[in-house]
């Protein structure tokens, strides 16, 4: 039994309008640099005493896109390292997770972190790609329901996922679903009307998670019950009460964006001035300011007189205001503020007390991030077990995400050459004391000071023991045979 066309459309219907959504679609629209001020509005009192939308003056609405920074920067933070983030000691487990977890897989994580940041969490799901294998994709999060079986029929738990397909003549919206259960997806499509109905472009429907094919047979096959035994979507939240970003900086900026338009209408609107008529001829105070906004002209009796009275911007207040709310958006959005002007003396320590507040909003993140990961790795190793008759555990695999710094190159110049300094300081210290102790303590303790391998040192030193003596000065000849007269002639 699966989910019927009225459940499926009153779940749809109650997604759209949930709070929970709704706050989401702020911060999208937000980093998509759609603010606020885009809809702000100016009015005055006109000569009856109503209130009217000045349509005349200028309303400048720029947008000033913090928030599409601080996601951008903290997603390419969290993701900078080059290294693969599902790490092996085991070299053939390793080259199979770098299949799964490549550059595909890191692009569409790259996605799905940029829409749990903006929007406070993020869909992926599991799916079969035509190599056979599971590959992972993005969804998203706005056109995703969870389904709780308690809320069904028949008891058992979905995921529906809706998206617009296209939208036809006479702005009719075409909508596909996906009702996905723990072993099959059952495909719909909703036209312009609103009504829903099964996809007939499908040919297998409700289709198996995972089906195939077979040698010259256009026909798809699947096993059992043809699915991964759960709906293979996952969920990752910004926090716990799956809340945007936006939410502590939402009233900066827009506090950001009505100052600095506000100062650009203010520059727009200075040759006007202000004006002071004596003597208006006529009885109607509309038409006097219409004709001095539109045809720049009225008329006054002979005692009268129009003057113009120019105005001073506050600019130094607004530019205060406009420093102190960037600052505050940087601040309480904990990231990293690239115009931020020190004293001149940028030490890797300074630059690391710059990425203080957005090192602690990652990690706070990494947390749900490496949770989220791991409930996908469990379904790769499950496969690549099956395929290659193993027996590889969780325990096997570390997640590992690094973090790039920008470091200042002097800083680390002056640090490889201390640790130089260090390194040949230590090893001279203990050749001076080789006497004291046996060869096996002097080399191990040489491995480590020049962080070699001692297993591999030693075979090396074991198989030049073992060489034939005869050949050990055959070779020192064909050495001397190779130098050049020059050489020779040097080293006398």
């Amino acid at each position: 039994m699966a989910l019927n066309v009225k459940e499926i459309q009153h779940f749809i219907e109650n997604d759209k309008t949930s709070e929970k959504k709704n706050k989401a679609k702020v911060g999208l629209r937000y980093y998509e640099g759609k603010h606020d001020i885009k809809d702000y509005k100016m009015y005055y009192v006109d000569g009856d005493g109503k209130l009217q939308e000045d349509k005349i003056r200028s309303n400048i609405k720029i947008s000033h896109p913090f928030f599409t920074e601080l996601v951008d920067q903290q997603v390419q933070y969290m993701l900078s390292s080059d290294k693969p983030f599902m790490r092996s000691d085991d070299e053939k487990l390793q080259a199979a997770l770098d299949d799964y977890f490549g550059d595909e897989f890191k692009t569409e994580l790259q996605e799905c972190l940029t829409g749990c940041i903006a929007k406070g969490f993020e869909n992926m799901y599991a799916y079969k790609s035509e190599s056979g294998k599971t590959r992972f994709m993005t969804a998203d999060s706005m056109g995703v329901v969870e389904v709780r079986g308690k809320d069904t029929d028949d008891g058992c738990d979905y995921v529906i996922y809706y998206y617009t397909d296209r939208i036809e003549k006479g702005n009719k919206v075409i909508t596909r679903i996906q009702v996905w259960d723990k072993d099959a997806t059952t495909y719909y499509v909703q036209n312009g009307t609103g009504k829903v109905e099964l996809d007939n472009s499908e040919k297998i429907n409700p289709r198996p998670h995972i089906t195939y094919k077979k040698t010259g047979d256009e026909n798809l096959y699947y096993e059992g019950n043809g699915g991964y035994g759960f709906i293979p979507f996952f969920r990752l939240d910004n926090n716990r009460k799956q809340a945007s970003g936006l939410n502590p900086i939402k009233a900066l900026i827009d506090d950001y964006d009505l100052m600095a338009c506000g100062l650009s209408n203010n520059l727009q609107d200075i040759g006007e001035g202000l004006y002071v008529v004596k003597g208006f001829q006529g009885a109607d105070l509309d038409e006097m300011i219409q004709n001095i906004k539109v045809k720049r002209h009225v008329g006054v009796n002979s005692d009268g007189d129009v003057e113009i009275r120019t105005i001073n911007i506050p600019y130094e207040a607004r530019k205060v205001k406009l420093e102190l709310d960037e600052k505050n958006i940087y601040r309480f959005g904990m990231g990293f503020n690239s115009t931020q002007v020190g004293d001149g003396n940028i030490t890797n320590i300074v630059i690391k007390s710059r990425y203080a507040l957005l090192d602690l909003k990652s990690d706070k993140l990494e947390i749900r991030l490496k949770k989220f990961l791991r409930q996908m790795l469990k379904v790769v190793l499950d496969e690549i077990n099956r395929e290659l008759q193993t027996n590889y555990k969780m325990k096997d695999v570390q997640i590992v995400l690094e973090r790039e710094v920008i470091t200042n190159a002097k800083d680390n110049a002056e640090i490889e050459l201390l640790n130089a300094q260090r390194k040949n300081q230590e090893t001279n210290t203990l050749l001076s004391a080789a006497s004291a102790f046996d060869d096996d303590t002097i080399l191990k303790a040489l491995c480590e000071i020049l962080d070699l391998d001692y297993d591999e040192v030693k075979s090396r030193i074991e198989e030049q023991k073992e060489q034939n003596p005869e050949k050990q000065i055959q070779d020192v000849k064909s050495a001397l045979n190779q130098l050049s007269p020059d050489e020779e002639a040097a080293g006398e």
